[in-house]
């Protein structure tokens, strides 16, 4: 939702154009941007705010030189990417940071009990690799999806992608939540010192490596992550669908005694088609031209490529504003 400001919020706007380095500008002029992201100790969060951050450090107002875009934006902690979805083609939301799966799946309606179809979805970009971790305590005895049985497991809260993935996971084996002994919905924040209280003895989590509330679990109480190399449900989901790949994770940060093999998918920024492409231009614009700035602000951006970030994972048509920019570039 892009909101113009009336006069009587100038006020309000000098002081947060002035708390970001970007001097004021006229209330006429400045647009209020909104992009959902995820928990608060997770990458989302992150890649929201590096955006915002990017299309600050452009704007010219107050400038010599920059940008004479007018944008203001914020990043707030969401629920994540089905949620940030839903908001984003209901107009409440600009731009969101979304699994590339539910991105493919609310633009063709194939997942509708999940997130509901969204003929106006848009790609922008793509970001990150995340592969999905189950975290698993010390003493758990957990080696693969099956011995969950039994156990008290966190699924993760309604409109998080984790719980969504996990969701997957529970119906391809041909189970349902009573095969574990509890089944939390806890949020990505509050899930790692549940598991080091010994709350829950497991949870399972889609995020970007490295992650500090995976490190949490893993540093703070020898929690390991669980190799899903020969899980039979996770090879058909890569087998039968693109935006799936197994991926490696090192024993140094799973701790276990040697690589982890995994499924995942990738982060994508998505907007919605009804967003100007005046304003999707310049929010584009200003990550790519301050890309290295960008790898800079999390270890997982650390090789982002504009060669991968404008193709891969993205199943939504991508916006005009982003396309305009990508031509310009010969890309």
């Amino acid at each position: 939702m892009t909101i113009k400001l009336s006069h009587s919020a100038l006020a309000a706007v000098v002081g947060a154009a002035m708390a970001i380095g970007a001097g004021p500008a006229s209330a006429q002029d400045i647009e209020f941007i909104s992009i959902g992201t995820g928990g608060p100790t997770g990458v989302y969060f992150v890649v929201g705010n590096s955006v915002c951050r990017m299309v600050h450090k452009e704007a010219a107002e107050g400038r010599s030189k920059g940008r004479q875009h007018g944008i203001r934006c914020a990043a707030p902690s969401t629920a994540g990417s089905t949620y940030n979805i839903g908001q984003i083609c209901g107009g409440e939301l600009d731009f969101g940071v979304a699994q590339s799966d539910w991105q493919f799946h609310s633009y063709n309606g194939t997942k509708q009990g999940k997130v509901g179809k969204c003929d106006n979805l848009r790609a922008v970009f793509s970001v990150h690799p995340e592969p999905y971790q189950i975290i698993a305590a010390r003493d758990s005895g957990i080696k693969s999806w099956g011995d969950l049985e039994g156990k008290r497991f966190n699924i993760g809260n309604p409109g998080s992608g984790q719980r969504g993935t996990t969701e997957l996971l529970i119906e391809g084996h041909g189970w349902t939540t009573d095969k574990f002994a509890v089944a939390t919905e806890l949020t990505s924040s509050e899930q790692a010192s549940a598991l080091c209280d010994g709350n829950i003895d497991a949870f399972g989590y889609t995020v970007g490596i490295p992650n500090s509330g995976v490190q949490v679990a893993t540093d703070g109480c020898g929690a390991y992550i669980v190799d899903l190399a020969q899980d039979e449900v996770a090879q058909n989901l890569v087998a039968q669908n693109d935006y799936y790949a197994f991926t490696t994770i090192p024993s140094s940060y799973a701790m276990t005694d040697g690589d982890v093999k995994t499924f995942g998918v990738m982060a994508t920024f998505v907007s919605s088609a009804d967003v100007s492409d005046d304003v999707v231009y310049e929010v584009t614009r200003a990550v790519f031209e301050n890309l290295d700035d960008f790898r800079t602000l999390h270890p997982a951006f650390a090789n982002l490529d504009p060669a991968t970030m404008i193709t891969d994972a993205l199943s939504a048509p991508i916006h005009p504003g982003a396309q305009k920019y990508y031509d310009e570039q010969g890309w």
